[in-house]
């Protein structure tokens, strides 16, 4: 196991936000997130508990046009903040998959940090990007923080959902499934000598 820190922080700034987000890939899980969105501050404690990664979020947006700019611009922050811990990605397995029930909702995910981006997204039930949960939180930025996230952070990922009614419930299912598939993809592998592709660099 590398005793290489896998740290980073990244600021961006814009017209529209400012964002702070800090991740320790090598954590316990611990979350400190205030983004002025309540319910994405709920699915990002989620993310940071489940994938075992710790984070920090700080975002400062203009929420009173809508939740769309500061969630996007924090999804993508928290990609480069993934992409930057990482490293050389020396020793990590890699690849993770997981499936992750939350009652009635069933959600896979898949991802592969090649450093290659690529999202697929799909069976979400009909009707669920229109759904506003939490009063701000619209259902299609679900998909829009996956492309944003996978896209800065060089991921490879596909996601599933199985089944669902509840949109609370389909959009959580489906940061838990995240979570859990990163923290196995981000994991050392004590079997893996060096950058785990047979190009010798990822």
């Amino acid at each position: 196991m590398s005793s290489q820190s896998r740290t980073a922080t990244v600021r961006r700034g814009t017209s529209e936000s400012r964002v702070e987000v800090s991740v320790d890939l090598d954590g316990s899980g611990i979350g400190d997130v205030s983004t002025g969105v309540r319910f994405y501050d709920h699915m990002l404690l989620s993310l940071a508990k489940h994938s075992l990664i710790d984070l920090t979020v700080r975002a400062d947006g203009d929420v009173d046009v809508d939740a769309h700019h500061t969630v996007e611009d924090v999804a993508i922050v928290l990609g480069q903040a993934v992409r930057e811990a990482l490293g050389d990605k020396s020793g990590i397995s890699r690849f993770g998959d997981a499936t992750v029930p939350l009652d009635e909702a069933l959600v896979h995910a898949v991802v592969d940090v090649a450093g290659r981006p690529y999202v697929v997204h799909t069976g979400e039930p009909a009707g669920q990007e229109h759904v506003i949960i939490g009063g701000t939180f619209v259902g299609s930025l679900t998909r829009h923080v996956m492309e944003s996230f996978a896209h800065n952070a060089g991921i490879a990922l596909h996601v599933r959902v199985l089944a669902g009614r509840d949109p609370h419930h389909v959009v959580e299912a489906q940061f838990k499934a995240l979570a859990r598939a990163l923290r196995s993809a981000v994991a050392h592998d004590p079997r893996v000598s060096g950058i785990p592709s047979a190009k010798g660099a990822l």
